[in-house]
């Protein structure tokens, strides 16, 4: 990408070379343009507020986007558990959501109705725990059904104000939940953290080509803007619930339902007990193409694992709070679990020592 690729004006002319360039407001392309004057007489360089970013990031030791090139998927469950069993692993973890026009990471963190402080050293986070951190836009507007209506240059500013303004202190992860796509955010946050050094991005898929055909146009973002991708999690991978949860119904031809559950566990529990520890699991997307794992494999990508579909796990969100904590979430937890251990094996880092009470 050229310097001025990142922020053209949107009334630009075709062929912008970009308000950074040496060019701007001087090339046959500034011709007739609105900002033609304002172009030519802007001071040229480097970014200032790319330094302060710099400043800012110099305490975070890993930063790890998490991208999607389809709505839908999951892609903020992914953050937010990620993020919960980050910090109940003992790191220190910053959670930034910069989905502007979909903010739903203070919900899934349970964090509804709070606001941001300002302090002497600038924005301080809303805080889960003491070591997890959460930033996000639903912590600044008055009223949660408010729409955010905004053009990309006011979404970009907002990020870089987000990046240079918010003190996380010292930060093992920084953990960034971007909305779906390719657009004015994704490459706002590469071009801000780039000079700062991003481990890379963390990509969410659910099984079916309807999704897989955005998700590549994603793993391609990345390539040509030089973000390492980390892995693909394909999520929603199959329905997965205890037989015990199942609700059970008797449909007749007019389509009139009833109720047969607790008909059917009585029977099962009176003749065939064991059946009820089974797990009953179901295709709900097709998977006939090979999902997420033949995608990664057509890329050269890593694989990171499968999510199920579990009703416990979309409760757990609806909650803000941890599938890990409880033990409920019975099968998905494991599942993230697995594909957590294998991010934090690709980044070769290693568990920090916790020391005992007493120790």
């Amino acid at each position: 990408m050229e310097n001025g690729d990142y922020e053209v004006p949107e009334n630009a002319n075709e062929h912008c070379p970009g308000p950074q360039s040496e060019s701007a407001g001087k090339s046959d392309a500034c011709e007739g343009c609105p900002n033609q004057e304002a172009c030519a007489t802007a001071p040229k360089g480097p970014d200032p507020d790319l330094v302060t970013i710099a400043e800012r990031m110099a305490t975070v030791k890993h930063k790890i986007l998490v991208l999607s090139g389809k709505g839908g998927v999951g892609k903020s469950t992914v953050s937010a558990q990620l993020s919960f069993s980050l910090a109940a692993m003992g790191f220190q973890v910053g959670l930034l959501d910069i989905d502007i026009c979909g903010p739903s990471i203070p919900k899934m963190l349970g964090l509804e109705g709070q606001e941001i402080h300002q302090s002497n050293l600038g924005w301080s986070p809303v805080y889960v725990d003491s070591n997890l951190g959460v930033m996000s836009i639903g912590f600044m507007l008055p009223n949660p059904d408010d729409a955010v209506i905004w053009r990309g240059p006011r979404k970009n500013g907002i990020i870089k104000q987000f990046l240079k303004d918010v003190y996380w202190g010292e930060l093992d992860f920084l953990v960034v939940d971007a909305p779906p796509g390719t657009s004015d955010e994704h490459i706002s946050i590469v071009q801000f953290l780039q000079a700062t050094g991003i481990d890379g991005a963390m990509i969410v898929t659910t099984p079916q080509q309807v999704s897989l055909i955005d998700v590549r146009k994603e793993v391609s973002f990345c390539k040509k803007v030089g973000l390492p991708v980390l892995g693909v999690v394909e999520n929603m991978s199959g329905l997965c619930q205890p037989m015990s949860d199942l609700k059970f119904l008797n449909v007749t031809e007019t389509g009139e339902q009833r109720d047969m559950t607790e008909w059917v566990l009585q029977y099962m529990r009176e003749k065939v007990p064991e059946m009820l520890n089974l797990v009953a699991f179901s295709e709900v997307f097709d998977t006939s193409a090979g999902g997420g794992a033949k995608m990664c494999r057509d890329m050269g990508v890593p694989f990171l694992g499968k999510v199920p579909l579990d009703p416990r796990l979309g409760k757990a969100a609806e909650e803000g709070r941890s599938c890990f904590d409880d033990g409920k979430c019975g099968m998905s937890a494991p599942a993230l679990k697995t594909i957590i251990e294998k991010l934090l094996s690709e980044l070769k880092v290693s568990r920090p020592e916790i020391l005992e009470d007493g120790a």
